[in-house]
């Protein structure tokens, strides 16, 4: 890789020794306890006071992804058992399902700590180097984002998972020299949304690699539940079912109803929370019976009334509605296109009967 000048920075508190240092859950780096409502500190991603309340401390407390959760509690116990980092790990899939939620209870469930970086503001060996060298022995170092990580650092990534060990330039010039520095055995847990631009031969690297999946409306349904329960907000089944309706078989999404709903009924309600105030609340932002909002309805009336279904491209759908086409890419179409409300064609986007049927709208006769 190309040779950068890292400059070696001192400790600004001198580290303790203490009766557990150099076992797996060490504490002589600046990491973050993984316990996520624990105070953070700086280079430690810290989340709102609603998403550390809401977010699953341990791994008995998540729903949703079994299976997931089945393999990796599987790799803890044996790496438990050898008194062994457990082997790196790549999450990927959608926003929201729940990557960061495991990142943080992993290192709970193996009794030791963890840091939070993010891919985006990694942007040369210097930056990652204050994370690895403050890793003690068995913890977590997790990096969001992990595709957006510039090839410079993830090449500097790979001699530190895979021997553990980090190349410290020194000086410039004729006068540089690179002290070869040790670091603890660690576990790295990335997490990305698009594992496609990751490359190979950091892909590679990763010993355990999951893909989380969409959730059910009854694993939503028993997330809103229980989040109401945190919330101290009395919410009956038929609520959660119908928060969990409109969430777009996304948790994330579900937390963020669950508090609309909650905000509407106690100003709206005086605390009253049924059925009725619940599909009223979402129906006041916007969010119908699907998940749709606003947007997502006005793209698909604009594909079925100016385009009478389709076929259109996306820039024509776009300068109608005055968006712009990367906006409709990004945000509006993957979940019409889950949904079966939207396909692709060569000739460009078309609108499927479920689509006329959803906004009670007559497909164009057939000449």
């Amino acid at each position: 890789m190309p040779r950068e000048a890292i400059y070696q920075q001192s400790d600004p508190e001198p580290r303790h020794q203490n009766a557990s240092e150099g076992r797996p859950g060490a504490t002589g780096s600046p990491a973050v306890d993984a316990d996520p409502a624990s105070s953070g500190r700086e280079g430690v991603a810290h989340p709102s006071e609603n998403d550390g309340k809401l977010r699953p401390r341990r791994m008995r407390e998540m729903v949703g992804q079994r299976d997931v959760i089945e393999r990796l509690q599987i790799a803890i116990d044996a790496a438990a058992s050898r008194s062994e980092p457990l082997g790196h790990i790549l999450f990927d899939g959608p926003p929201g399902l729940g990557k960061t939620t495991f990142a943080t209870v992993i290192p709970a469930e193996m009794n030791t700590t963890v840091q939070m970086a993010n891919g985006a503001g990694l942007k040369a060996p210097k930056d990652l180097l204050p994370y690895l060298t403050n890793v003690s022995e068995g913890s977590v170092l997790f990096i969001d984002e992990i595709h957006r990580v510039p090839k410079q650092v993830e090449e500097y990534l790979y001699t530190a998972m895979e021997d553990f060990r980090i190349d410290i330039v020194l000086g410039e010039g004729v006068n540089a020299r690179t002290l070869n520095y040790e670091i603890r055995p660690f576990t790295l847990i990335g997490a990305t949304t698009r594992a496609g631009m990751l490359s190979a031969p950091l892909r590679d690297r990763f010993q355990i690699r999951e893909h989380l999946g969409w959730y059910n409306q009854d694993e939503l349904a028993e997330i809103v539940r229980r989040n109401s329960t945190k919330l101290s907000v009395n919410v009956d089944a038929g609520s959660a079912r119908v928060i969990a309706s409109r969430s777009r078989s996304t948790p994330r999404l579900a937390n963020n109803r669950l508090l609309w709903v909650r905000d509407y009924a106690q100003s709206r309600h005086e605390g009253l929370l049924n059925e009725d105030v619940t599909r009223a609340a979402l129906d006041m932002i916007g969010i119908d019976s699907l998940g749709l909002d606003k947007q997502d309805r006005n793209y698909l009336t604009t594909l079925i009334r100016v385009f009478a279904g389709g076929p259109a491209g996306l820039e024509a759908i776009a300068h109608t509605m005055n968006v712009s086409g990367d906006t409709l890419e990004d945000e509006v179409e993957p979940f019409l296109l889950r949904s079966e409300l939207l396909i692709r064609t060569r000739r460009g986007r078309m609108a499927t009967p479920k689509a006329f049927q959803h906004l009670n709208l007559e497909p164009p006769a057939v000449a």
